[in-house]
């Protein structure tokens, strides 16, 4: 029994880990990555994009790429015509996501689409040089 339980709790663990902290809006993700000096990573997507909920289900549940959010940024999921984020900020098709210092500036270019955990880690790796954070 007891090893049931603690084979429970370390899956349990693993699953909770990887979950990434949504932001309830572009303001509150502002105002955090402010508080916290941190970077912005704005997810925007549409209730219906079956590559939305691919990103999401997939390369977004990666320990490895939430981990990295986690600790550099603060995550924003918007629903694109729903919800309120920056007008300059154009996704014309989805998922699209920004990289953002907190005024709003893109850190590299917009990602356009759905990406493999190898390649979303390629584009955080862009921030990080960007910000000055890896060397290549």
């Amino acid at each position: 029994m007891k090893k049931i339980l603690i084979l429970m709790s370390l899956t349990l663990g693993s699953l909770c880990a990887a979950d990434i902290n949504w932001a309830s809006s572009y303001k509150d993700a502002v105002d955090k990555a402010s508080e916290q000096k941190k970077s912005i990573m704005l997810l925007v997507t549409t209730k219906t994009c079956r590559w939305c909920r691919k990103l999401e289900s997939t390369t977004l549940k990666d320990t490895g790429v939430v981990s990295r959010l986690k600790k550099s940024y603060i995550s924003v999921h918007v629903t694109r015509d729903e919800d309120d984020y920056p007008c300059h900020l154009k996704a014309s098709g989805v998922p699209t996501t920004f990289f953002l210092d907190v005024s709003g500036k893109p850190l590299i270019r917009k990602v356009v689409g759905y990406w493999n955990v190898e390649d979303y880690h390629s584009y955080l790796d862009d921030v990080d040089y960007k910000l000055g954070k890896k060397e290549y």
